[in-house]
């Protein structure tokens, strides 16, 4: 069995001792190392290429934003980083969404929560629902007034456009395939060819795109 290789970045030390013990304990997973600030952790993403990162926000010499935002920017495949917040309906949080994340988890989460959302984002899949997404980002996001449509999403089929708006707006691919009459799988598929055409990673990437754009009301 492939370990899921974990790191942590985080500036209080018992802290990451409690998540080293934590992850350690699991046998899907490897615990590849830590860094008590930004500045360390984009280094150790690149010297211990872990899979997943948990990522705090308000660290020492550089914060977990411009970190998270330095990690994604500095490889095609960069590992999928989960931010530690001490908020649901935090700034900083929808920040570093913008910036990369692929969700966030509080930090005061059940151990059986934080477990569950590194093997989630690793699987591919959003730690957070897209509303959930959608919620925060409308809470902190100017929206343009008008939609400004980038060149790639005119490249997007009419179903794949209305798909993307639906996404966008957190519905599920259940949710999607009852009210467009599709089937799950053909959701599924249309949503890949979404990612693909518009290179975004994963549903929460979707919704900032929407949201940057002024494409979803």
């Amino acid at each position: 069995m492939t370990r899921i290789r974990v790191a942590l970045v985080d500036d209080q030390q018992l802290f990451r001792a409690g998540i080293r013990m934590l992850v350690s304990s699991q046998p899907d997973l490897e615990f590849v190392g830590e860094a008590g600030n930004g500045r360390e952790g984009v280094d150790l993403a690149t010297t211990a290429s872990p899979d997943v990162v948990l990522m705090d926000i308000r660290m020492p010499v550089l914060d977990g934003i411009a970190a998270t935002e330095e990690i994604v920017a500095a490889s095609a495949t960069p590992p999928k980083i989960v931010v530690l917040t001490t908020f649901d309906l935090d700034e900083s949080a929808a920040r570093a969404i913008k910036a990369g994340a692929s969700g966030f988890v509080l930090k005061d989460a059940d151990p059986e929560f934080l477990l569950a959302a590194i093997r989630t984002v690793h699987a591919g899949n959003s730690v957070i629902a897209a509303s959930a997404t959608t919620a925060l980002l409308n809470h902190f996001t100017e929206t343009p007034a008008d939609p400004v449509v980038p060149e790639p999403f005119t490249r997007l089929t009419a179903r794949e456009q209305e798909i993307f708006r639906l996404a966008a707006k957190g519905m599920s691919n259940s949710e999607i395939a009852t009210s467009e009459y599709l089937s799950e799988a053909t959701v599924k598929t249309h949503i890949s060819r979404i990612f693909t055409k518009l290179d975004v990673r994963d549903r929460v990437q979707l919704v900032v795109y929407a949201f940057e754009h002024g494409l979803v009301r």
